[in-house]
């Protein structure tokens, strides 16, 4: 399988690219999809219409697309064992819930992903199946059985088709600083984590993350985020080309750094397709983002930093042998990404990579890629190693950040 996390065929992508045209020519005779059957609901969409028809004690359960502070206000007026009851009732609904505590949103998703690994053990006997999805069963059983370890905090979780998730590692309530790793293609349940190219999965680069921050200041309390609670791209294909999963990603995004407790700043670390999600969010994310951080980036959608209409600072860094340097920073059409963040003429913050090998080596111990992320992470922007000796990313920046920005 083709992916960002391997090198393409690029000829591929360029062939993509060259059929913009042909798209753009479509779409202006009105090329639609037509759903002419209604599908059965989704897992999630069944949690959260029960919840639309319950209560407790006695009382109606507000709207669950309710602004985040009102859900805040009605899970703070319930007692410890009425939130308990709700998580497991609607596991679904209150672990995917924004407003609901963090606490009681790990206890939800362990629930949910209990339930779901008791149905995909079923699958994995299930004569109705093939060979192969019996073995697709097994293996989405056996990263349920991963992810219900005791010390797993997962904020968010969706088992519908390849599956939608997200992991905390620290303590999110009391950080005094917040770190979102957001993945490119390729990224879902299965591929959240891996044993092999640990540090090229959305666990490894947020727990190495997490680790590189503890250690480059013990003193300042982190939580880092792996974010893969959208539905990326799978493999390189029209997806991959376009925008389309980016903008559904950055409403995703969006809703999440919106409404994530305290008022600590946030760091975005976007890799590869992640960029482009990170790239269509920037001009709505709120002013607690203090910086984003693109790593093997195949463009924002913009042809300049100015353009992405963001308060954070903008750090951007690639390896002189990732693959991605080869893709056409181009956008034509819907295809194509725009122009490459490195270049001088784009206007980032650009930081050293060395140490990192291949497209996937951002987040491995040891390179500078990595800890200038922690230092961006810490706020000790001073501190981080430029791709250039005129030290031009440092610039304006203080030797810490006291309130997180400079």
């Amino acid at each position: 399988m083709t992916s960002f996390g391997s090198p393409p065929q690029l000829n591929v992508w360029r062939a993509l690219l060259a059929l913009a045209v042909v798209f753009v020519m479509l779409a202006t005779t009105g090329w639609t999809v037509v759903r002419n059957h209604r599908a059965a609901a989704t897992p999630l969409e069944a949690s959260l219409s029960a919840w639309e028809r319950g209560g407790i004690g006695g009382r109606e359960l507000p709207d669950p697309d309710s602004a985040p502070a009102r859900l805040a206000r009605f899970f703070a007026s319930l007692d410890v064992q009425q939130r308990h009851r709700l998580a497991a009732r609607y596991p679904l609904a209150v672990g995917n819930m924004n407003g609901a505590p963090v606490k009681l949103r790990y206890r939800a998703n362990r629930i949910a992903l209990d339930e779901a690994r008791r149905t995909e053990r079923k699958r994995m006997y299930d004569e109705r199946l093939s060979p192969a999805g019996q073995h697709e069963a097994g293996r989405r059983m056996h990263r349920y059985e991963d992810l219900l370890q005791k010390d797993r905090q997962v904020l968010a979780f969706d088992p519908l088709g390849a599956g939608r998730i997200a992991e905390v590692f620290g303590d999110l309530g009391k950080a005094q600083r917040v770190s979102v790793v957001v993945p490119g293609v390729d990224t879902d349940v299965l591929n959240f984590q891996r044993t092999d190219r640990e540090f090229s999965a959305p666990v490894g680069m947020a727990r190495s993350l997490y680790l590189e921050e503890r250690s480059a200041s013990p003193s300042t309390r982190t939580a880092v985020i792996a974010w893969a609670d959208y539905t990326a791209p799978s493999g390189l294909g029209m997806d991959a080309a376009t925008g389309v999963r980016a903008e559904e990603g950055a409403v995703r995004l969006n809703t999440l750094v919106r409404t994530l407790p305290g008022r600590s700043p946030i760091a975005l670390y976007c890799h590869s397709y992640g960029s482009v999600v990170c790239g269509v969010a920037a001009d709505a994310l709120p002013s607690r983002v203090s910086d984003i951080a693109v790593a093997g980036s195949p463009g924002m959608r913009v042809a300049n930093a100015g353009q992405l209409h963001t308060s954070a600072r903008v750090w951007a860094t690639r390896d002189s042998d990732d693959w991605i340097q080869d893709v056409p920073y181009m956008e034509v059409g819907w295809l194509g990404h725009g122009a490459d963040p490195v270049s001088s003429g784009f206007g980032a913050r650009v930081l050293s990579a060395w140490g990192a090998k291949g497209h996937g080596g951002y987040f491995e111990p040891g390179t500078e890629s990595l800890r200038n992320f922690a230092e961006i992470g810490v706020g000790a922007y001073r501190a981080v190693s430029c791709a250039h000796e005129d030290d031009v990313c440092q610039k304006g920046l203080s030797d810490m950040a006291e309130a997180g920005r400079a």
